[in-house]
This record gives C-alpha cells, structure tokens and sequence, in this order.
C-alpha cells in the first residue's frame, strides 16, 4: 500500500474514532501519528513535531494569559459593565451578551471567553426571568465568530497564518482577520436577533450553577454578621494580660468576638495574652458592644452596618468560605471556638452544628460540623485542602463571581495590552509574545504557576500536536494532492469560486463531526495542494477554511464551547441545527462571495 493510501485510510480511521466518541480525542490523535510512524509514512522527528510546534506553545500561552484575565477578575468586571447597560430590554441583552463574547474570544480565544462568561450570563438571565437557552447558544455562536477578529481568536487562526506562510504567500498579520471577522460578527447578531426568538429553545436546566454574586449577603444573614464593631485595648482594659479566646461575655448578650487583630503586625491571632495593640472584632448588637467597651476601657474604633459589612466580607484581599469537616480532617477533635485562628492568617468566624449557631463557646469538631473561615484568597485556597475539608462554595468561584477587578487586575491588564501591541506590530513572533505574557502573569504574581499549569487545556494541546504530523503525511505522502486532484477534476473547471464553495462545504461537515482544530489541519494541506493544481493563491483559499472551520453550529460536539453551554441551557442534541442552519449560511456567503474580493485568487 503506499503511503498516499496508508494516510487517507488513518485520517478515515480518525474521522470515525472522532464520531464514535467512545476514545479520549488525544489518543487518536497521538495513535495516528504512532501508526503513520510504524507504517513508515513519517520519520520519528516528524513524528514528535509536533510537540515542539510553535503553533502549541502559543496555544498553550493564551491559554495562560486568559486565565489571569478570568482570575482577576477581568472579565468579570467587563461583562458587568456591559451588561448592566442592558437593563430590562432582553433584546439589548442578547446584542450585549454577543457582543461581548466575540470581543472577550478575540483576545483570550473561544474556550476561555465561554468560560469564563458562562456562569455570570446564567445568573442574569436567572435574575430577569429570562431561559438561559436563549442567551447561550447565542454566546457560544457570537464567540464562533468573534474567533475570527484577531489572530489570538482561535488556535485555526495561528495554524492557518502559518500555513500560509509555508505556502509562500506570506502569514496573515495580527488584525487582518477583522476584515471578514466585523462583518460575521454583525451578520451574527443580526440573525440571533431576529431568528432567535423563533429558532432557540424555551428552556431551564436542572444544572444551574449557583448564583455567587451576593455571596457576601447571604453569609452575613446566614452568620449574623450584618454588625461589626471594631474595638481597641487601652492600657487601662483589665483585658490586657488576659488570654486571648477567653472571654467572658456574660451579661452581653447579643455580641460574639470573631477576631482578634494585632495591628503591629496586621496579623490575626489567638493565642497568647492580649496587649495594647490587639483590635477586636465584634459582631452582633452595637448597643450592646459599645455597653462592653465602655465596661472593659476599650475604644470604639469603628461601626459597621449591613452594607459596609458586606463590602470587607468579601473584597479583592480577603474572601471568606464556608467548610465542613470531612471525615479525615486533622481538625476532628480540636477545641475551637470563634476568633481562632486555625492556619497562618485563617480565622474561623463561626461554628454551626446541625443547623445552630454555637456562638462564643468551645466546640470540640466532630463531622459534619460547619466553620465560616475568613482570610487572604490565596490562604483559604491552600488551608481548605491542605485541612481536608468539604467546601460548600469554591472560593475561586466566589471570587471570580463576586470581586470585579480583583487583586493584580491592573497587571492582568498591563500585560494583556502590552501583548496585543506586540501581536499588532510584529515586533517580535506571535509565538515569543504570548510566552512572554504567559511568562509575565507568573512573574507578576497574577498566578500561580499550577494555576497556569491547570489552565492550559492539554487536551486542545495535545490534539492539535497528535494532528500535526498526520497533517504533515498527508502533505508529504502525495495524499493531499490525490484528493485535491478530485475535486479540482470535480469543480476545478466551473472556476474558483465553485472550488471555494466545494472546500467549505467539504470543511463544514468535517468540523461538524471533529473539532474544528483538527480538521483545519486535514483540509489545510488539501486546500494548498488544490490552489498549486488550479494556479491560484492560497491565500483566500485558506482564509475560506478558516471560516469554514469556525462554522461549526450543527450539533454540540462540534466545539468545546456548544458542550459548555449544552447542559446549563437544557439543549438537546437537535437543538443546534435550527440556528447553525442560517449561521452556515451566513459564514458560506462571507468565505465564498467577500473573501475573494478582499484577498485576490
């Protein structure tokens, strides 16, 4: 068998393993080129080339810069800006929703924007009555062709740029997407705005993620924490030289000491005896609380009432996170009470048992039992699984939700701009640019190096990398050229434009069974071996495959993003079709009537 038929029968063997489902998509993709090496199709260097790619390190870095825009909060503040503009019109919603997808997929690619838009859309469309299967389907569709605005939209955009650039006809530059990117983008909107309503289900999902935006409120109803008062020791207080924890609060009912602050080194503490530079924090009645300052000869340095009890409860230092003890906590029989501080800056401020407040008493911890704990994000984080415990909420959900430009947004920002300036200028390789921005939000401390490490998803990684070198054997082996010659002999005579239509269409339906990924790079060889054959540029040819690629709306497993928002919606499997149909139609148009008037055959 030669190796032109040997690739032909592994890509179909691909293409059905894809469709079958029943296989991680990684495994195929690195078992083809395993089997392409072993049938002697591909060298062993062409065999691992991908994985040195310049293509899966840039990959693989916007997936690190977007994570730092989601974690600080970026992303969130942006959508609630944008989204607060809408009011009650639910139109002006779906447009701002659209809108802000394909800007956000843009810049941190379709995956992240989807993610990190999800749950915020969910609870708006929640909150104004509106079923989240009309806003999610537009989402996940508007970032599709958002993708097509920037060179960091999608990873099909930088494989395609390179392709064109190993064809000889020069790499696409940074921005020169948004040529055919604008104009999908408003087609896009337009027909989710007036198809929408007839075309998208009227649905509510069981799988709902929780609305975590007035987390803070619901704590501090939940916990009493609605009034704080702040009091600090004088030298006078009979408290001083007494034992930290062991107050007596006979007589005051009302009020609960939940912390203890040393403010000559802003730390909380609770053990050892107190000095003249311990602050209290008092929670319950303030009546009450200013009777025992003025009983113990402390100062009342602070009241705090509902709403400004809500804003330090949660804000972008300090988050608090509701645990309980699991079965093999270190914690289960230790005497704790509120004000103790169980982990470097971790304080509990409260401890319930089946539902009842202990207030101010010891209680020994036994399973089951419920701590509200306070301290630094990056602490709570470490604390909760490092102590065992069962979280009722995430505390990265929470902050994501709940704190709007958070802590180092600035830097997130800093250094996404500055990356985008280098992307548009070309001052240095696409790929060096997102390193260096990767790079720099873990130097800056925006994350975390296995925050960087969990972002990455290392199944596009992976796949794109096991793709490369089937890509390569069908390039090299003759294959692409035979089945380029098919369909040049099939369309090649009714002009190019009719070879640009039997393309997308042959692209679509692919994309529409594998991922758009892999697929751009099976068709890719193919379209360039055609283009030779026909003696055209490649140019329009493969900018008519990344449209193609991007239009994949017919069913849920043609993105990650359409499996995203399936279940959160409440979409079926023949959901998609309806508005995929005219979204098709719509990016079949732009790939084979506009981009040949923009990028000459």
């Amino acid at each position: 068998m030669s190796p032109a038929a040997i690739s032909l029968l592994v890509l179909g063997c691909v293409v059905v393993l894809f469709v079958w489902n029943r296989l991680p998509v990684e495994v195929v993709a690195i078992g083809s080129a395993i089997v392409l090496y072993f049938t002697g199709v591909i060298t062993l260097p062409e065999t691992l080339a991908g994985f040195g790619d310049p293509t899966i390190v840039l990959i693989a870095a916007l997936f690190v810069v977007s994570e730092g825009l989601e974690a600080t909060g970026v992303t969130t503040w942006v959508g609630q800006i944008l989204l607060k503009g809408a009011g009650d019109n639910s139109r002006r919603l779906v447009i701002l929703t659209m809108a802000l997808a394909a800007t956000l997929t843009a810049v941190i690619n379709l995956n992240g924007a989807v993610a990190a838009l999800l749950p915020m859309v969910v609870v708006i469309a929640v909150r104004k009555g509106i079923a989240p299967s009309k806003l999610l389907m537009p989402l996940a569709f508007a970032g599709s062709a958002g993708s097509l605005l920037l060179l960091t939209g999608s990873p099909v955009n930088v494989i395609i740029s390179e392709s064109a650039e190993a064809a000889g006809v020069g790499a696409f530059g940074f921005a020169e997407f948004a040529v055919i990117g604008i104009p999908l983008i408003i087609g896009t909107i337009t027909l989710v705005t007036f198809l929408g309503d007839r075309l998208l289900p009227n649905r509510v999902s069981d799988l709902l993620p929780p609305d975590l935006s007035a987390h803070a409120s619901t704590l501090a109803r939940q916990y009493a924490l609605e009034h704080i008062t702040h009091l600090r020791l004088t030298p006078q207080s009979p408290l001083v030289g007494t034992d930290r924890g062991t107050w007596d609060l006979r007589g005051y009912d009302g009020i609960n000491i939940v912390t203890v602050l040393d403010t000559a080194t802003d730390s909380p503490v609770s053990d050892g005896r107190h000095r003249t530079t311990d602050r209290l924090t008092v929670v319950g009645d303030c009546d009450v609380a200013t009777r025992f300052a003025d009983a113990h000869d402390l100062i009342v340095d602070a009241v705090f009432g509902d709403s400004d009890v809500v804003e330090r409860l949660i804000d972008r230092g300090n988050g608090v996170a509701e645990v309980m003890i699991s079965p093999r906590s270190r914690l289960i029989g230790e005497p704790v009470r509120p004000g103790r501080v169980v982990d470097g800056r971790i304080v509990i401020l409260a401890v319930h048992r089946q539902g009842a407040d202990r207030g101010a008493e010891t209680t020994v911890l036994r399973v089951g039992d419920v701590l509200l704990l306070e301290g630094p994000w990056d602490e709570l984080d470490r604390g909760i699984t490092r102590d065992g415990f069962l979280v009722v909420n995430d505390p990265d959900l929470v902050k994501r939700q709940a704190v709007p430009l958070g802590n180092r947004s600035a830097r997130a920002i800093a250094v996404l701009a500055v990356m985008i300036l280098a992307l548009a200028t070309g001052i240095v390789p696409p790929v060096m640019a997102a390193l260096l921005a990767a790079g720099a939000m873990i130097v800056l401390r925006v994350l975390t190096i296995e925050q960087a490490y969990r972002r990455i998803a290392w199944t596009t990684v992976l796949l794109v990398a096991g793709m490369i070198p089937l890509s390569t054997a069908i390039r090299t082996s003759g294959a692409g050229e035979q089945v380029a010659e098919l369909i040049v002999s099939a369309v090649g005579g009714a002009g190019p434009t009719v070879f640009l239509a039997a393309l997308f269409t042959l692209t679509v339906v692919f994309g529409q069974l594998i991922s758009n990924t892999a697929t751009a790079l099976v068709v890719i060889p193919i379209a360039v071996s055609a283009a030779a054959q026909l003696d055209i540029s490649a140019r329009p040819v493969l900018m008519c495959v990344c449209i193609a690629a991007a239009a994949s709306f017919l069913t849920p497993v043609a993105t990650p993003a359409n499996m995203m928002v399936m279940n959160p919606a409440g979409y079926r499997f023949g959901d998609y079709w309806k508005l995929g149909l005219p979204m098709i139609g719509l990016f079949f148009v732009v790939a084979v009537g506009v981009v040949p008037l923009i990028w000459k055959f």
